[in-house]
């Protein structure tokens, strides 16, 4: 069955933790553990690319970076469905935050975090 939805991502991570009798591993803790490695792998793909460069990734290099984005997404899902947190509405109220946080017409072409012009 083709993954065309986190639902259908979701379902199938249940079925592989399941057949391997996993689901007494994948706590919200032990999950967000793995999570943060996978991100930290991620990480040292760009740990010393020049910022402008970081998307001119060689064929090899590339791959592996997919396959830690992979990584980072299936522990994402199996987290929030442990935790019963529909990840797509989540992100929705999240961007309206941030939205709220980082009006466009304060913040345009500036990396500055909110708490640096709330007050201007």
């Amino acid at each position: 069955m083709p993954i065309d939805s986190l639902e259908t991502l979701r379902d199938r991570l249940r079925i592989f933790a399941d057949e391997r009798d996993w689901n007494k591993f994948h706590t919200p803790k032990n999950l967000s553990m793995a999570l943060i490695a996978e991100a930290a792998e991620l990480i040292e793909h760009f740990q010393w690319v020049e910022g402008d460069s970081s998307h001119l990734l060689e064929d090899t290099t590339r791959l592996a970076v997919e396959q830690e984005l992979a990584d980072i997404l299936i522990y994402l899902v199996r987290i929030s469905d442990k935790l019963g947190i529909d990840l797509l509405q989540a992100a929705e109220a999240k961007i309206e935050i941030n939205a709220k946080k980082y009006p466009a017409d304060k913040v345009r072409g500036s990396s500055k975090k909110y708490t640096e012009y709330e007050n201007d």
